[in-house]
């Protein structure tokens, strides 16, 4: 706004309830926002994102401002990129209602497009008395876009999708990324095409909705952390302000869209990484930022006996009661807006088994939000994910509710991870999940493509450190080691971290192709962590959510220090590409078909067709895929993780020949071989070493 505009005094008239947040139209601005225990309303108008003091206070009437449990204003010729906030008063019962306004505090608009932080001081909100000066504003954006035709994605069959997880900050903000606009939605685009030659069909970004960087431990500001990760949101509908260029012109919403039109112009979809479990207002110590502020008894879970107390099943302070009709319908109608308006084509949901807890607490199958997700019209078409456990004991891998949800399968990683270190015993299990899960998710009329497989996420080691550490090493995250996973399932290969020893270095990559190969040879939907493709390491920290520095990002140096791993990983992605036999949309039966050389699969141990179910120390696995399309190759795939190499017969092929494709154990570009390079296996066995995967290709 100019400092005409800002001067002057701006008219009103009642306005209306629907639709919540700030709605321009060419006569000015409708705000509304829920309160339904409130008594005091006011509307604080800035000019600027940093004024200590707005310039018009509309105080709203009950009589004339309010319809059933809404407050609302319609603000006459006021322009898009006014700055505004909220300050509302209600009744002081705080144990028996659970009540916390406070007239003192400037609210934020939870339906809110574009947020600013450059003055908020979370301390001070802490504090007594006003923060009018210290506090976080809303903006009010234009709503006006050229898409160009974009529309989501949904035309990406989820058979075929291969995700890449990475952070929005942490993607660009090393000066060797060598971007314009360094840990920004404007930074990705500038690196898409690193992304289109990695062969990824999807972006799986961490908290994008505008999260509280200050929301840290006490000490650990002081030491230069901060919330880095962002699962501490408190603005759902607006991007965060940090991975915005220009936030206090009001270019959330723009800049957002720039980078989603351009990911699809490269083919590849974006899917959100939400947070609804809980918020960025934490405990009963923790500050007043909105939703606290204008119904704390709504949107958060409290303790019956004393409702100054939250429940918390997230670890966080507080939980969001998601299924209070209200908070359901701010979930779903969030959700459509991310689709309808910015265009995502998918939401992993943090800890979701929160949102399967009804009003008591108590886990329901039939959870109003989590079904409302599933029939939504508007979501039809667009992937949600679970994370499907919680903080508070519910762990529902296989058993989350809904047809359409896709789950990360933690018992996936965790058989994974134990298998290639070489622990014995495992091999039922490692093909179970290496076929679809079907003992999981069969039973329940769900597909492989409910299960998202994964090594590794941002949360725990990167794949390198999972070959290097056998122990975290947190110190710098200022918590005395005491943070992070302690049971990582992960071997060093024999020295603890960093190592000048070749034969070390050579067993670790080799490990790291191992992981990266059974990934992406296993039925299901694969998820890669950015970096892991190049090796990237964080010394041994599995829990870099403060640290926003070299240490979280990544490092644009590997791609090149480390090509052969980055060009493994894409061969790797273009082998799946080209195998319909590893992206079966029904569980593998075993059965004979009519055509094929193989049946869908068949389970060998040393023996062909004896795999070794029983053997308490095992560490062997070998099974041959049936190709599903005429033109498509047949698979002989061995996985050798033990200390000896074995030697390995081969099935027959009448007419055709066995080509080695793969084999971790060979140098680059041995290592993975296109068709054309291959040459024919003669023998009727191979040996396979210690620690390796090898495909055959029979064609």
């Amino acid at each position: 706004m100019n400092s005409e505009q800002h001067a002057r005094t701006y008219r009103t008239h009642p306005g209306n309830r629907y639709p919540a947040g700030a709605t321009p139209s060419d006569k000015g601005i409708n705000f509304s926002i829920y309160s339904r225990h409130a008594t005091h309303v006011e509307l604080l108008l800035f000019a600027n994102a940093d004024d200590p003091a707005p310039f018009q206070v509309i105080p709203l009437e009950t009589r004339t401002h309010r319809t059933f449990f809404f407050w609302h204003v319609f603000v006459i010729d006021l322009p898009v990129g006014t700055h505004y906030a909220w300050r509302i008063d209600g009744p002081a019962d705080l144990h028996g209602a659970g009540f916390r306004f406070n007239r003192d505090k400037v609210l934020l608009d939870p339906w809110a497009r574009g947020v600013t932080d450059t003055l908020w001081d979370r301390s001070r909100a802490c504090l007594p008395g006003s923060n009018v000066t210290s506090s976080m504003r809303a903006v009010v954006e234009s709503t006006d876009y050229d898409w160009q035709g974009d529309e989501p994605l949904g035309c990406i069959r989820p058979e075929v999708t291969v995700i890449y997880e990475l952070h929005v900050g942490g993607f660009t903000s090393d000066p060797a990324a060598g971007v314009a606009n360094p840990g920004t939605f404007l930074g990705v685009i500038e690196k898409i095409p690193y992304l289109e030659e990695l062969g990824v069909t999807h972006v799986e970004l961490l908290p994008v909705m505008a999260f509280d960087r200050q929301d840290v431990p006490p000490g650990l500001l002081d030491l230069g952390l901060e919330n880095f990760w962002g699962y501490s949101t408190h603005s759902y509908f607006s991007p965060h302000p940090g991975y915005c260029v220009s936030p206090h012109a009001g270019a959330h919403i723009r800049e957002f869209r720039d980078m989603v039109r351009a990911l699809h112009e490269a083919g590849i979809g974006v899917i959100l990484d939400v947070v609804f479990n809980h918020t960025a207002e934490g405990g009963a110590d923790g500050p007043l930022i909105n939703f606290k502020g204008i119904g704390n008894e709504t949107f958060y879970h409290l303790d019956p006996t004393d409702r100054a107390v939250y429940r918390d099943y997230t670890g966080c302070g507080n939980t969001v009661n998601c299924n209070h009709p209200l908070v359901a319908r701010f979930i779903l109608e969030c959700l459509e807006y991310w689709v309808k308006e910015m265009h995502v084509d998918g939401f992993r949901f943090d800890l979701a088994s929160v949102l399967s807890r009804g009003e008591e607490g108590k886990p329901l199958y039939h959870a109003p939000v989590l079904w409302n997700i599933e029939f939504s019209n508007v979501l039809s078409e667009t992937r949600v994910i679970a994370e499907a456990w919680d903080a508070g004991g519910l762990y529902q891998v296989g058993d989350f509710p809904g047809f359409r949800w896709g789950e990360w399968n933690g018992r996936y990683r965790d058989v994974i991870r134990r298998f290639v270190r070489g622990d014995g015993g495992l091999v039922s299990e490692v093909a179970q999940r290496i076929a679809g899960s079907s003992d999981l998710y069969q039973d329940e009329d769900r597909l492989p493509l409910n299960s998202v497989n994964f090594i590794t996420c941002h949360d725990g080691f990167t794949l390198y450190d999972l070959v290097s550490y056998n122990r975290k090493h947190n110190e710098a995250n200022g918590e005395q080691n005491r943070d992070g996973n302690n049971n990582a399932m992960s071997w060093n290969c024999g020295v603890e971290g960093d190592t000048g020893e070749p034969d070390i270095i050579s067993l670790r990559h080799r490990q790291a192709r191992n992981f990266m190969a059974i990934l992406l040879l296993s039925q299901g939907m694969p998820m890669l962590a950015a970096g892991d493709e190049v090796l990237r390491s964080q010394q041994g920290n599995n829990n870099t959510w403060c640290q926003n520095n070299p240490l979280g990002w990544f490092d644009w140096t590997l791609p090149e220090r480390n090509r052969d791993m980055l060009r493994f990983t894409r061969e790797l992605i273009t082998f799946r590409r080209r195998h319909p036999c590893l992206m079966h949309t029904r569980f593998l039966t075993g059965e004979e078909r009519e055509g094929q050389r193989f049946p869908d699969v068949s389970w060998h141990g040393e023996l062909l067709h004896r795999p070794l179910w029983e053997d308490p120390d095992a560490s062997l696995l070998a099974f041959t895929l049936g190709a599903v399309e005429s033109w498509e190759a047949d698979l002989h795939i061995i996985m050798n993780m033990g200390k000896e190499a074995v030697e390995m017969f081969l099935p027959e092929l009448p007419g055709l020949q066995w080509y080695r494709a793969i084999d971790t154990a060979g140098d680059s570009p041995e290592d993975i071989l296109p068709p054309q390079q291959q040459a024919v296996h003669g023998p009727v066995s191979c040996e396979v070493a210690s620690h390796s995967v090898v495909v055959f290709e029979g064609r």
